[in-house]
């Protein structure tokens, strides 16, 4: 997944789907000031903060409690619905990014697989007992 920002000022994020499919979504900027990016840990600047618990405080606002695995700070605190959005985007982008080096990881390992299976028959070493 890739954020992007289009023409018109608005954040633009095309999604893989694990089919191979991709999709777009358009989401429009928010006006305003800039706010504390709440993935970026404020002690070690890591980006792998996460929330360990949430709930809605009301229509425009969350309670998290925030951890960063890289250093172990916490925080909890009330945030605008708009600073958790982002947090939760770029969740999803972590996401992608997982699955994307899970489907290499798999293809490489069937690959090594498949290669170790053929040096195996070629050397006569696969017998009749073996399935």
């Amino acid at each position: 997944m890739v954020d992007q920002q289009g023409p018109n000022h608005s954040n633009v994020r095309r999604i893989t789907l694990p089919s191979g499919r991709s999709i777009e979504v358009v989401k429009p900027a928010q006006a305003g000031s800039e706010t504390r990016l709440l993935h970026v840990c404020p002690a070690c600047e890591s980006e792998l903060v996460q929330p360990v618990s949430w709930r809605e405080v009301d229509d425009s606002s969350w309670q998290l409690s925030l951890e960063c695995p890289n250093c172990s700070w916490c925080e909890e605190g009330v945030y605008p619905r708009e600073q958790v959005d982002q947090l939760e985007d770029r969740m999803d982008d972590g996401l992608c990014e997982m699955l994307a080096d899970l489907q290499r990881l798999a293809q490489a390992n069937m690959v090594d697989e498949v290669e170790r299976f053929i040096a195996a028959l070629n050397a006569d070493q696969v017998l009749p007992e073996d399935f």
